[in-house]
């Protein structure tokens, strides 16, 4: 029965920067735990339970530089866009703003909704949701619907909410 149910849940693309955080959110939002994760090479893939009726299948993708040419095996089919940055580095803004920008520019994602998550909330000098917004260009994607919500894989904030809000905007889209 759960495999039937996990073949028509909208599939969720999770992608970032290499440790922005995704294995930890993933394993967080799965297990309700903080895990040691290590740099993600390929996918991790999970059905992720929002309610009894709810579920989304997720894919984790890796995100270091060589890996990135390969995201776009990954939208097919895909439903919602999950961009994770990390929230406590504003040196690889601008890295994160180009990748985000190359992935959104796919034919496939045309009005496919994105959710950005600032990460690492929890950490001293983290960006507000504002700066992060602004440095990722966020504003000029007029022609999707867009959220961004800060959260800490680590401690599980924000997460549950935030794919709350990735269910609402695939139901709007």
């Amino acid at each position: 029965m759960g495999q039937a149910r996990s073949s028509n849940c909208p599939q969720v693309i999770l992608m970032g920067l290499d440790s922005a955080g995704k294995s930890t959110l993933l394993a967080r939002l799965l297990t309700g735990q903080a895990m040691e994760t290590s740099p993600t090479v390929g996918f991790n893939v999970g059905t992720l339970d929002l309610d009894k009726k709810t579920a989304l299948t997720v894919w984790d993708v890796g995100g270091q530089k060589s890996m990135r040419p390969n995201w776009r095996f990954y939208l097919d089919d895909c439903k919602a866009v999950v961009f994770v940055v990390d929230s406590s580095d504003p040196s690889r803004m601008v890295e994160a703003q180009k990748a985000l920008k190359k992935v959104l520019s796919d034919e496939r994602l045309r009005g496919v909704p994105l959710m950005v998550l600032a990460n690492k909330k929890d950490l001293p000098n983290s960006m507000t949701i504002r700066e992060v917004s602004k440095q990722l260009d966020l504003p000029t994607y007029s022609d999707r619907l867009w959220e961004i919500q800060a959260c800490s894989a680590l401690q599980g904030l924000g997460l549950q909410q935030a794919f709350m809000s990735v269910h609402k905007l695939i139901k709007r889209s």
